[in-house]
């Protein structure tokens, strides 16, 4: 139906109503006509001319407040409150027309055409909300549903999957921890009772489908909720949080799978955004390894506080291809974004863009990081860890680099293996610059990423999605972890925060066991540890079971911003420093192995110091 045939329609209809409820009303007092004057010809043009304004008063608000224009299928308290403001309205002007042209105000007649009118028209519009809710309702095959969290959040879920006429989902009940709630009911659809009670509820109900929508939830109360809907065969699903909520409006097409960053993440950080502000907007960022995880995502968060400049270096032409095309696709018009294919073991051609674009800040997240593939290619490790930090951090002091801000990695403290060491050097590096340079060097140190090219997650999925077996190295081994988008954003934080030679240190929370961690996955993905069977595999070169984010005497306390603190790392001189950079160099595979552990350990630093003198 078009909307002039759908509007007059619904003109014809509130104007039959309104003619209806006036006569109503008068016919109601037509008994008592002769008591209060009803009869007389001046009473009854005043109520005649009352009649037509009020008839012309009620289209003119019912315009103003949209009810022409509102879909009366999905009417809630809003249109209604809507249709009684036209209507109040309507007959208030009347009120004033009676008090200003006649002697009488017919107040009860006014009174019941006012709650006759909301009766009728309110009456008309709902009733093809319960028509079409009661017969254009698909039953056949819809999963019997249960909502975690009877607040606003689950309301509106419950009520929108009972608008939806495609929706497979039937909500049959609530869970919620609030005792006011429990043997209530919400909309028809009864509160069970607590979180407890989740697998008593699923197996009597036979429930199919559970859906946790609870916005405010932190990631502690999300685990605790997702134990006890692992218990169950049921399909879980999760409303986003607030924090990831692009709009305030909470749609069921808003719900997805619950993901294993919601059981491992940490709540969210508020930021410093002016400092960050004050760093970034206007300015020209250059980014190392734009292409991999970190050094794309901590580019998407630049952009986020509109550089004048953002370049994107990497060594991958694919990679850095993607996005370029990606942030070019939304920032386009607010950001000069310059893709550039560079290596940082290429000296000449770092220095080369560093004094062609003069960057005011440098994040360098250009690595090596598989610990496996760096103890099998240690000079590989060598030349793009710490020559190519070396390149990086040297051509930034030569082109006056305000700030240099160095991803590192937990796996730099005490390391047994290649990659640790070499993440080291790169740390002691920027910590020698710092002492001679007006360039702010700084160093960032965290754990593990989820979802990042070296993380395990994505291994584990295609372990599962081929029928298993998820392969474990060993069950006590733990690993700090921490997202994507949190890392990059305390990067960018810890740079704002930097002096020169510090090296940062984000709070990891706890160690998450690499075998709890599978086994989310596993269920998350819908499967049982009987279908997808886990195999520990044993260690491979170089790991360790335990990971550090500090040595004992790097430990300080106090946080310098939350999640944020200082480590006291050690640097060795920059005598030190060559000599070992030209030892390395003459080095055959296993002398390099053993020269790389110690130093980064501090076991070789003495020998170092007896040949520096």
């Amino acid at each position: 139906m078009s909307y002039q045939k759908r509007l007059a329609g619904l003109m014809g209809i509130d104007s039959s109503i309104v003619i209806l409820s006036i006569f109503i009303s008068y016919y109601f007092f037509l008994p008592f006509g002769d008591l209060y004057g009803i009869g007389s010809d001046q009473n009854v043009n005043v109520l005649v001319t009352s009649s037509i304004l009020l008839l012309i008063t009620h289209h003119i608000f019912a315009h103003v407040f949209g009810l022409y224009k509102r879909v009366w299928q999905y009417s809630s308290l809003n249109e209604l409150m809507g249709l009684v403001k036209a209507v109040t309205l309507s007959v208030l002007v009347v009120v004033v027309y009676q008090l200003i042209f006649s002697s009488s105000l017919y107040t009860r007649t006014l009174l019941i055409t006012w709650m006759l009118h909301i009766l009728l028209l309110g009456g008309v519009r709902f009733s093809w909300r319960m028509y079409r809710d009661t017969y254009f309702r698909p039953v056949k095959n819809r999963k019997r549903t249960l909502i975690v969290g009877a607040g606003a959040a689950g309301s509106l879920i419950l009520r929108e999957l009972n608008q939806n006429q495609n929706s497979e989902l039937q909500p049959v009940g609530f869970i919620d921890d609030d005792r006011t709630k429990h043997h209530l009911e919400i909309h028809g659809v009864p509160v069970y009772g607590g979180v407890e009670r989740i697998e008593e509820v699923v197996e009597g109900q036979q429930i199919e489908h559970i859906i946790i929508a609870i916005p405010s939830l932190d990631r502690a109360g999300i685990k605790r909720i997702f134990a006890e809907c692992a218990k169950t065969n049921a399909e879980t699903k999760i409303l986003p949080l607030f924090g990831d909520l692009a709009s305030g409006r909470i749609e069921v097409n808003a719900i997805r799978e619950v993901q294993v960053e919601d059981l491992l993440g940490r709540d969210p950080v508020e930021l410093d955004m002016q400092k960050i502000s004050e760093d970034l907007t206007g300015k020209t960022i250059l980014v190392t390894g734009a292409g991999g995880s970190i050094g794309s995502e901590i580019s998407r968060q630049v952009c986020r506080f509109s550089p004048a400049k953002l370049i994107l270096l990497g060594h991958g032409e694919n990679s850095i291809y993607k996005i370029d095309m990606e942030l070019r696709s939304q920032f386009a018009d607010q950001i000069d974004i310059v893709p550039t294919i560079a290596d940082v073991q290429d000296g000449d051609r770092i220095l080369e863009v560093m004094k062609e674009h003069k960057p005011d800040v440098v994040y360098h997240a250009a690595a090596h990081k598989h610990v496996p593939l760096m103890e099998a290619n240690p000079f590989e490790a060598v030349k793009n860890n710490i020559f190519g930090t070396k390149n990086v951090a040297t051509a930034a002091h030569e082109a006056g680099v305000g700030h240099f801000v160095l991803v590192s990695t937990d796996k730099a403290v005490n390391p047994p293996n290649v990659m640790g060491a070499t993440k080291r050097f790169a740390e002691m590096i920027i910590q020698n610059l710092a002492e001679e340079s007006d360039t702010v060097f700084a160093a960032v140190r965290f754990g593990n990423v989820l979802g990042s090219r070296g993380s395990v997650i994505p291994l584990f999925k295609r372990q599962i999605a081929a029928g298993g077996p998820v392969t474990v190295t060993d069950p006590r081994m733990t690993r700090y972890f921490m997202t994507i988008p949190e890392a990059s954003r305390l990067v960018i934080q810890a740079g704002t925060l930097a002096r020169g030679g510090e090296v940062f240190v984000l709070d990891m929370g706890e160690p998450v066991k690499i075998v709890d961690l599978a086994k989310n996955l596993i269920r998350l993905s819908g499967y049982t540890e009987e279908e997808i069977p886990i195999k520990f595999a044993g260690m491979r070169p170089g790991e360790k079971l335990y990971e550090e984010l500090l040595n004992e005497d790097e430990v300080q306390d106090k946080q310098v911003f939350e999640k944020i603190f200082i480590g006291k790392a050690v640097p060795v001189s920059n005598v030190e420093m060559e000599l070992l950079l030209r030892e390395i160099q003459r080095s055959d595979e296993e002398q390099l192995k053993e020269i790389l552990i110690g130093v980064a350990n501090r076991k070789n630093v003495e020998r170092l110091k007896i040949k520096s003198s």
